[in-house]
Protein backbone atom coordinates (compact mmCIF):
# COMPACT_ATOMS: atom_id res chain seq x y z
CA UNK A 1 0.00 0.00 0.00
CA UNK A 2 1.40 3.93 -1.18
CA UNK A 3 2.44 5.82 1.90
CA UNK A 4 0.52 9.17 2.31
CA UNK A 5 1.01 12.27 3.68
CA UNK A 6 -1.06 15.08 4.50
CA UNK A 7 -0.32 17.06 1.51
CA UNK A 8 -1.80 14.46 -0.22
CA UNK A 9 -5.16 15.46 1.21
CA UNK A 10 -5.86 18.95 0.58
CA UNK A 11 -9.09 18.74 -1.15
CA UNK A 12 -11.99 16.77 0.78
CA UNK A 13 -15.50 16.44 -1.05
CA UNK A 14 -18.53 16.03 1.30
CA UNK A 15 -21.64 14.07 -0.08
CA UNK A 16 -24.52 15.79 0.34
CA UNK A 17 -28.22 14.83 -0.07
CA UNK A 18 -31.04 16.30 0.67
CA UNK A 19 -34.96 16.81 0.11
CA UNK A 20 -34.95 20.26 0.59
CA UNK A 21 -32.48 23.11 2.23
CA UNK A 22 -34.18 26.29 3.29
CA UNK A 23 -31.02 28.57 4.44
CA UNK A 24 -31.18 32.44 5.89
CA UNK A 25 -29.10 33.60 3.63
CA UNK A 26 -30.32 33.77 0.03
CA UNK A 27 -29.89 31.58 -2.66
CA UNK A 28 -28.24 33.36 -5.72
CA UNK A 29 -29.89 32.33 -9.02
CA UNK A 30 -28.74 32.52 -12.31
CA UNK A 31 -32.68 33.21 -13.58
CA UNK A 32 -31.38 34.23 -16.91
CA UNK A 33 -30.25 31.06 -17.43
CA UNK A 34 -33.97 29.30 -17.27
CA UNK A 35 -34.98 27.31 -20.62
CA UNK A 36 -37.75 28.66 -22.62
CA UNK A 37 -38.31 31.80 -21.16
CA UNK A 38 -39.65 30.23 -17.83
CA UNK A 39 -38.82 32.62 -14.81
CA UNK A 40 -41.61 31.22 -12.35
CA UNK A 41 -40.13 30.19 -8.86
CA UNK A 42 -42.91 28.30 -8.16
CA UNK A 43 -43.23 26.10 -11.57
CA UNK A 44 -42.41 22.88 -11.17
CA UNK A 45 -40.78 22.39 -15.00
CA UNK A 46 -38.42 25.73 -14.14
CA UNK A 47 -34.95 25.54 -15.25
CA UNK A 48 -33.45 28.14 -12.59
CA UNK A 49 -29.77 26.62 -11.39
CA UNK A 50 -27.98 28.95 -8.57
CA UNK A 51 -26.01 29.05 -5.63
CA UNK A 52 -25.54 27.91 -1.96
CA UNK A 53 -23.36 30.98 -0.30
CA UNK A 54 -20.62 29.05 2.01
CA UNK A 55 -21.61 30.94 5.03
CA UNK A 56 -24.15 28.68 5.94
CA UNK A 57 -22.35 25.65 5.01
CA UNK A 58 -19.18 27.03 6.60
CA UNK A 59 -21.53 27.62 10.15
CA UNK A 60 -22.90 24.08 9.91
CA UNK A 61 -19.51 22.33 9.60
CA UNK A 62 -18.27 24.34 12.53
CA UNK A 63 -21.06 23.25 14.55
CA UNK A 64 -20.02 19.58 14.11
CA UNK A 65 -16.42 20.47 14.26
CA UNK A 66 -16.80 22.12 17.92
CA UNK A 67 -19.53 19.12 19.06
CA UNK A 68 -16.63 16.89 18.30
CA UNK A 69 -13.85 18.63 20.09
CA UNK A 70 -16.02 18.77 23.23
CA UNK A 71 -17.24 15.65 23.02
CA UNK A 72 -13.11 14.13 23.60
CA UNK A 73 -13.61 16.40 26.54
CA UNK A 74 -11.75 20.05 25.04
CA UNK A 75 -13.43 23.56 24.52
CA UNK A 76 -13.65 24.57 21.32
CA UNK A 77 -13.28 28.52 20.42
CA UNK A 78 -16.53 30.48 20.66
CA UNK A 79 -17.51 32.41 17.32
CA UNK A 80 -18.11 35.61 18.79
CA UNK A 81 -16.75 38.26 20.81
CA UNK A 82 -17.29 38.82 24.85
CA UNK A 83 -17.91 42.57 23.77
CA UNK A 84 -21.03 41.61 21.35
CA UNK A 85 -24.50 42.89 21.66
CA UNK A 86 -26.20 39.68 22.19
CA UNK A 87 -29.76 39.98 22.61
CA UNK A 88 -29.54 38.30 25.61
CA UNK A 89 -27.87 38.99 28.62
CA UNK A 90 -25.29 36.04 29.91
CA UNK A 91 -25.81 33.89 26.65
CA UNK A 92 -21.69 34.58 26.42
CA UNK A 93 -21.12 33.57 29.98
CA UNK A 94 -23.47 30.43 29.56
CA UNK A 95 -21.60 29.50 25.97
CA UNK A 96 -17.74 29.46 28.32
CA UNK A 97 -19.57 27.41 30.83
CA UNK A 98 -20.85 24.74 28.42
CA UNK A 99 -17.79 24.03 26.51
CA UNK A 100 -16.67 26.86 24.57
CA UNK A 101 -13.82 28.87 25.78
CA UNK A 102 -13.11 32.96 24.95
CA UNK A 103 -12.41 33.34 20.94
CA UNK A 104 -8.45 33.86 20.41
CA UNK A 105 -7.76 32.91 23.91
CA UNK A 106 -5.99 30.06 22.99
CA UNK A 107 -3.41 31.63 20.47
CA UNK A 108 -3.00 34.31 23.33
CA UNK A 109 -1.83 31.91 25.78
CA UNK A 110 0.62 30.28 22.99
CA UNK A 111 2.01 33.21 20.80
CA UNK A 112 4.04 30.70 18.89
CA UNK A 113 1.26 28.27 18.44
CA UNK A 114 -2.03 27.93 15.89
CA UNK A 115 -4.81 28.03 18.61
CA UNK A 116 -6.70 25.17 19.12
CA UNK A 117 -7.89 22.86 16.11
CA UNK A 118 -11.59 25.45 15.92
CA UNK A 119 -9.66 28.50 15.57
CA UNK A 120 -6.38 26.88 13.29
CA UNK A 121 -9.72 26.12 11.22
CA UNK A 122 -11.82 28.87 10.61
CA UNK A 123 -9.93 31.45 12.10
CA UNK A 124 -11.75 34.73 12.12
CA UNK A 125 -9.45 36.82 15.22
CA UNK A 126 -6.73 39.72 14.65
CA UNK A 127 -7.32 39.31 10.95
CA UNK A 128 -5.98 35.66 11.20
CA UNK A 129 -8.02 33.52 7.96
CA UNK A 130 -8.88 29.85 8.80
CA UNK A 131 -7.21 27.26 6.74
CA UNK A 132 -10.11 25.20 5.17
CA UNK A 133 -11.65 27.37 2.62
CA UNK A 134 -15.11 26.39 2.22
CA UNK A 135 -16.76 27.56 -1.01
CA UNK A 136 -20.42 27.64 -2.42
CA UNK A 137 -22.41 25.06 -4.03
CA UNK A 138 -23.28 25.33 -7.40
CA UNK A 139 -26.45 23.99 -8.26
CA UNK A 140 -28.52 22.98 -11.28
CA UNK A 141 -31.24 21.02 -12.35
CA UNK A 142 -29.61 19.67 -15.55
CA UNK A 143 -27.56 16.59 -13.95
CA UNK A 144 -25.21 16.61 -17.43
CA UNK A 145 -24.19 20.40 -16.60
CA UNK A 146 -22.84 19.38 -13.05
CA UNK A 147 -19.23 18.54 -12.28
CA UNK A 148 -19.19 17.36 -9.22
CA UNK A 149 -15.19 17.30 -9.16
CA UNK A 150 -15.47 21.19 -8.75
CA UNK A 151 -18.16 20.37 -5.69
CA UNK A 152 -21.40 20.98 -7.80
CA UNK A 153 -24.65 19.62 -7.34
CA UNK A 154 -27.78 18.76 -8.81
CA UNK A 155 -30.57 20.52 -7.18
CA UNK A 156 -34.05 22.33 -8.30
CA UNK A 157 -34.71 25.95 -7.45
CA UNK A 158 -37.75 26.26 -5.53
CA UNK A 159 -39.64 29.89 -3.86
CA UNK A 160 -41.97 28.80 -1.16
CA UNK A 161 -44.72 31.07 0.28
CA UNK A 162 -45.58 29.95 4.19
CA UNK A 163 -48.12 31.36 6.21
CA UNK A 164 -46.87 32.33 9.49
CA UNK A 165 -49.86 31.50 11.72
CA UNK A 166 -50.73 32.44 15.59
CA UNK A 167 -49.77 30.53 18.04
CA UNK A 168 -52.77 32.05 20.57
CA UNK A 169 -55.16 28.69 20.88
CA UNK A 170 -57.99 31.58 20.69
CA UNK A 171 -57.09 32.61 17.74
CA UNK A 172 -57.43 29.39 16.01
CA UNK A 173 -54.30 29.43 13.86
CA UNK A 174 -55.63 33.04 12.38
CA UNK A 175 -52.53 33.39 9.71
CA UNK A 176 -50.26 36.70 10.58
CA UNK A 177 -48.37 37.50 7.50
CA UNK A 178 -46.95 35.68 4.61
CA UNK A 179 -42.71 34.70 4.52
CA UNK A 180 -41.07 33.64 0.88
CA UNK A 181 -38.72 31.15 1.46
CA UNK A 182 -35.70 30.21 -1.12
CA UNK A 183 -35.02 26.77 -0.54
CA UNK A 184 -33.07 24.08 -3.16
CA UNK A 185 -34.86 20.54 -3.24
CA UNK A 186 -33.56 17.27 -4.51
CA UNK A 187 -30.64 18.02 -3.68
CA UNK A 188 -27.32 15.50 -4.76
CA UNK A 189 -23.94 16.47 -5.14
CA UNK A 190 -20.84 17.60 -3.30
CA UNK A 191 -18.98 20.29 -1.40
CA UNK A 192 -15.67 21.17 -1.84
CA UNK A 193 -13.43 21.88 0.67
CA UNK A 194 -9.51 22.77 0.55
CA UNK A 195 -7.16 22.96 3.36
CA UNK A 196 -4.67 26.18 2.81
CA UNK A 197 -2.39 24.08 4.90
CA UNK A 198 -3.11 20.47 5.11
CA UNK A 199 -2.55 18.56 8.86
CA UNK A 200 -3.38 15.15 9.33
CA UNK A 201 -5.53 16.66 12.74
CA UNK A 202 -7.66 18.66 9.93
CA UNK A 203 -8.82 15.55 8.05
CA UNK A 204 -9.55 13.47 11.16
CA UNK A 205 -11.78 16.72 12.59
CA UNK A 206 -13.63 17.06 9.44
CA UNK A 207 -14.28 13.35 8.82
CA UNK A 208 -15.70 13.25 12.76
CA UNK A 209 -17.58 16.54 12.19
CA UNK A 210 -19.25 14.80 9.11
CA UNK A 211 -20.24 11.35 10.62
CA UNK A 212 -21.49 13.46 13.73
CA UNK A 213 -23.70 15.90 11.28
CA UNK A 214 -24.96 13.00 9.89
CA UNK A 215 -25.89 10.84 12.76
CA UNK A 216 -27.92 13.92 14.27
CA UNK A 217 -29.34 14.93 11.30
CA UNK A 218 -32.62 15.67 12.97
CA UNK A 219 -31.39 17.61 15.60
CA UNK A 220 -32.89 21.09 15.25
CA UNK A 221 -29.07 22.72 15.59
CA UNK A 222 -27.16 20.57 13.47
CA UNK A 223 -29.68 21.02 10.38
CA UNK A 224 -27.96 22.61 7.37
CA UNK A 225 -29.04 26.36 7.41
CA UNK A 226 -30.66 26.24 10.90
CA UNK A 227 -30.37 27.53 14.50
CA UNK A 228 -31.05 26.19 17.93
CA UNK A 229 -34.55 26.31 17.68
CA UNK A 230 -35.52 26.20 13.73
CA UNK A 231 -34.19 23.38 11.16
CA UNK A 232 -33.95 24.14 7.98
CA UNK A 233 -32.65 21.09 5.83
CA UNK A 234 -32.19 17.43 7.04
CA UNK A 235 -28.93 16.10 5.10
CA UNK A 236 -27.21 12.79 4.48
CA UNK A 237 -23.46 13.73 4.71
CA UNK A 238 -20.37 11.48 4.35
CA UNK A 239 -16.97 12.62 3.17
CA UNK A 240 -16.09 10.59 0.40
CA UNK A 241 -12.50 8.86 -0.06
CA UNK A 242 -9.96 11.21 -0.06
CA UNK A 243 -8.05 8.78 -2.29
CA UNK A 244 -10.14 9.02 -4.94
CA UNK A 245 -9.39 10.78 -8.59
CA UNK A 246 -11.45 12.88 -10.76
CA UNK A 247 -12.99 9.62 -12.17
CA UNK A 248 -13.60 7.83 -9.28
CA UNK A 249 -15.19 11.23 -7.90
CA UNK A 250 -17.36 11.40 -11.18
CA UNK A 251 -18.11 7.45 -10.74
CA UNK A 252 -19.56 7.67 -7.43
CA UNK A 253 -22.43 10.11 -8.95
CA UNK A 254 -22.89 8.06 -12.07
CA UNK A 255 -26.26 6.71 -10.77
CA UNK A 256 -26.92 5.64 -14.29
CA UNK A 257 -24.83 2.76 -13.63
CA UNK A 258 -25.26 -0.48 -11.40
CA UNK A 259 -22.21 -0.80 -8.59
CA UNK A 260 -20.94 -3.61 -10.56
CA UNK A 261 -20.07 -2.17 -13.61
Amino acid sequence: MTDHTAEDFQDVYVRIQSDLVVIGDSIMTDRHHASNGNYEDGDPQNQIGGIIPAFPLSGWLRHGVESVVQRYGSTACHPGEANANFKKNGVYERDLEGGYHEKGACINEQPAADGCVVFDLFGGFGGIPGKVMRRPIKFNPVRSSVDYTRGQAEGHYRRLNRNIVSRNRADGREPLRNAELDAVANLDGCWHLSFREPKPEFLGVLCEAIDFLDSHQTDFMHQLGGARNFGAGIVDAHVINPLYDDRELNRVFDRGKTERT
